[in-house]
């Protein structure tokens, strides 16, 4: 049998109350889901979670924000289905645009509702994992979200300037 898994949420400390809705990215979409289809972001450490952040937010804006992050524990009674990079297309890691076929795969997986989780490769570090969360799924209740914790980012981080 598989034992827990725990994941980490990072969040803007407004929006703590609805971080586990997925509305967030059911307005704008990403990656592994269309406009409309209600996920959960998560990531394998705070590490790769602050990293998906950073490349999403304009450097300057994270210092100034008030974060929290959040553990989640997936029990081993709880479904994860597994994408492997291998059986990804060639531009899955594009970041000008997100490549409709990941969408697809993510909107199918929402749909079928057949696993609460699905684990997916970081494009930003494609040796770890993200987990993305179905928060309509039945068993999505059976996941332990722990309390929110505060988080500063180090105002040493920054973007190269060309």
């Amino acid at each position: 049998m598989r034992r827990p898994v725990r994941v980490w949420r990072l969040v803007k400390e407004r929006y703590t109350a609805t971080a586990f809705d997925g509305e967030g990215a059911k307005q704008v979409g990403g990656r592994w889901n269309s406009p409309d289809a209600a996920v959960v972001y998560t990531s394998e450490n705070i590490s790769l979670a602050v990293l998906e952040t950073l490349v999403h937010t304009d450097i300057d804006d994270l210092v100034a924000i008030r974060y929290v992050v959040i553990p989640v524990d997936i029990p081993a009674d709880v479904r994860i289905r597994r994408i492997a990079e291998s059986t990804l297309p060639p531009d899955w890691q594009r970041y000008d645009q997100f490549p409709e076929k990941l969408r697809r795969i993510g909107d199918n997986w929402v749909r079928q509702a057949r696993e609460a989780v699905l684990a997916v490769p970081s494009v930003v570090v494609p040796q770890e994992t993200n987990y993305i969360l179905n928060p309509a799924h039945k068993d999505i209740k059976k996941l332990v979200i722990g309390k929110p914790l505060p988080f500063t980012l180090d105002k040493r981080l920054k973007v190269a300037k060309p």
